[in-house]
């Protein structure tokens, strides 16, 4: 008897206790792209306000040393997956580099299997095909659009920023009102507020496409800037309806009663651009550089109910990499056994069980836009205030935070240590580093598109090259998972803007902006090379596209076309080519 009253005792002392107690915390991930470290008025930015902001800047604990990738794919591989680019497939922004292996659990998919809810709104840039898309990789709700931008070669045809046309989680599409950087923060706060009214803890992540060119953004948020140039006025602008939109996510936060249980992470995607030359913190360099500006970015996290102590600066030397194992911690889930997480988790430092994390150093490599196969040592190495770069140039950033002083000469046994690194770090990355994952065809009856912003190795990945009819070509990594007859539809512009192989296309109208005429090109042949099968026809001026029809076994090859004209000189590869199984 009395051992039942002490049973009893204890279900009610614990299902008194407070609904927070036996919860799970939710995670928001706000990704801002193209913006700098010093592109925040908290950050010392002298012409750009950033109320909001600079409000959760200090509420949060801010990491002072923090390092990403230097361009948009590779960071967003880095964070999802938890592992360098390089090793993770995603390493570049186009160029068959783009796609986030198959195999390797990301972020969502550990969520997902550990009972939260999954969602994505915005710039995903880790693969545009299945299975590479947001809701392939462990998203179940997921409004996302393909490639670096809208209006990227992939892209729905001449979409705007505004009223934009995004894809949905069942593959479809769905037109939606409004400018886009508010669309995803509308979805974001009305699937949350459905979740809190659930008490289902979720995982959202909101990676913006701004303040990315094109520089589109409503013109009231420029008034503060009107005396600036007009594309820095615009990039203000962008960074203002964020920050604007980041004010509105703090009351929706508060009114869902979400505020204290909610980890709320702020980072952008790599180093600054438009406002560069304006204010960069000190550092040298930018987006797609080696520089410190390149890659060390702004990093905010607040969690008020999470025992993390009081708002504060954290100095030591953190990637992006981290915030994986990290959420994996807090949240109490499972790690991926079969992924080589090359982050650590950030718990025992930040809830004040060490002093320090361990004693590292970090590679900061990437695929090039100019030459996207990676080369050994094209690199920065990072190691307490130590930068070498391209494995021969040393700078102190302690001392030299602009890098102008190369000092390898006077410290050659700093030197021979991070190179060291550097040599056993590559080693374990390159025999896959030239694996490109392949884009599969021929799973079902509907058509593959594929364009040129996975053609491998070569990089070209938006419309308004597209419109400029550049001449350049490469192949298409492709599986075949299904035996059977394959057509080939190759296209100088997509299926939807309805336009003959050889005509141009008139300047296209933005609500902020405009693209240029698309260039005509002579088109009167094509030529698709399909592994060891080739096929050639004339193209008639009034065709919209040239098909060929091929018998295909399963397995793995490459797919690459030809334009030419009447007198047989190349133009170009077809920049879109549709694949259809029979």
């Amino acid at each position: 008897m009395l051992r039942t009253l002490r049973f009893l005792f204890v279900i009610c002392a614990f299902t008194s206790l407070p609904a927070f107690a036996s919860t799970k915390p939710n995670v928001l991930i706000v990704l801002v792209d193209d913006v700098g470290y010093g592109d925040f008025s908290c950050n010392g930015s002298p012409i750009v306000k950033t109320p909001n902001c600079d409000r959760l800047h200090d509420q949060s604990i801010r990491f002072t040393d923090f390092h990403v990738s230097p361009m948009c794919t590779p960071t967003r591989s880095q964070l999802m997956s938890g592992r360098d680019a390089l090793d993770n497939g995603a390493m570049n922004v186009s160029s068959g580099r783009s796609m986030l292996r198959r195999g390797i659990p990301t972020m969502a998919d550990v969520f997902r299997g550990g009972g939260y809810r999954t969602a994505m709104f915005g710039k995903w840039h880790l693969g545009d095909v299945e299975p590479y898309r947001p809701q392939d990789r462990g998203f179940e709700k997921a409004i996302w659009f393909p490639s670096s931008h809208m209006s990227s070669a992939p892209d729905e045809w001449n979409n705007d920023y505004f009223n934009p046309t995004l894809r949905l989680e069942n593959g479809s599409k769905k037109k939606f009102g409004g400018y886009c950087t508010d669309i995803y923060f509308n979805e974001a706060m009305k699937w949350m507020r459905e979740r809190a009214e659930a008490k289902q803890p979720f995982l959202v992540y909101l990676p913006l496409n701004a303040a990315h060119a094109p520089l589109f953004v409503p013109d009231k948020y420029r008034e503060p800037y009107r005396k600036l140039d007009h594309n820095l006025a615009s990039f203000y602008a962008m960074i203002a309806n964020i920050d604007e939109n980041m004010g509105r996510l703090e009351d929706l936060l508060q009114e869902a009663g979400l505020r204290d249980d909610t980890i709320l992470i702020f980072l952008t995607d790599n180093g600054g651009t438009y406002g560069v030359k304006t204010f960069n913190a000190g550092m040298k360099g930018g987006k797609v550089t080696l520089w410190e500006g390149g890659h060390r970015v702004p990093c905010f996290v607040r969690w008020p109910g999470g025992n993390l102590g009081d708002a504060r600066d954290v100095s030591e030397l953190i990637e992006v990499q981290d915030l994986f194992p990290t959420l994996v911690d807090w949240c109490e889930l499972k790690s991926p056994t079969d992924s080589k997480l090359s982050g650590v988790s950030l718990s025992p430092l930040l809830r004040g069980e060490q002093a320090h994390l361990p004693d590292r150093m970090l590679v900061v490599q990437f695929s090039r836009m100019n030459k996207p196969i990676p080369a050994k040592y094209d690199s920065t190495v990072i190691w307490k205030n130590w930068r070498l770069t391209n494995g021969t140039d040393l700078y102190d950033i302690k001392a030299d935070l602009s890098q102008d002083h190369n000092i390898a000469a006077d410290h050659p046994d700093i030197v021979a240590k991070m190179r060291a690194h550097y040599d056993t770090w590559w080693a374990d990355i390159e025999p896959g580093v030239n694996e490109l994952s392949t884009i599969p065809i021929g799973k079902t009856t509907q058509p593959v598109m594929l364009s040129v912003a996975d053609w491998q190795n070569r990089i070209m990945d938006q419309q308004k090259e597209v419109r400029a009819g550049p001449n350049r070509n490469a192949p298409w990594g492709i599986e075949v998972t299904t035996e059977g007859d394959y057509t080939f539809e190759l296209r100088r512009w997509p299926r939807e803007a309805d336009v003959a192989i050889d005509a141009g296309v008139p300047p296209m109208k933005f609500v902020d902006g405009e693209y240029p005429a698309g260039k005509a090109l002579p088109i009167a042949k094509a030529k698709l090379v399909v592994g060891d099968q080739e096929v050639t026809n004339d193209v008639k001026s009034s065709d919209k596209s040239v098909r060929f029809t091929m018998h295909l076994k399963p397995g793995t090859i490459r797919a690459k076309t030809w334009f030419y004209d009447s007198a047989g000189a190349e133009l170009c590869g077809a920049y879109y080519l549709y694949v259809t199984r029979k």
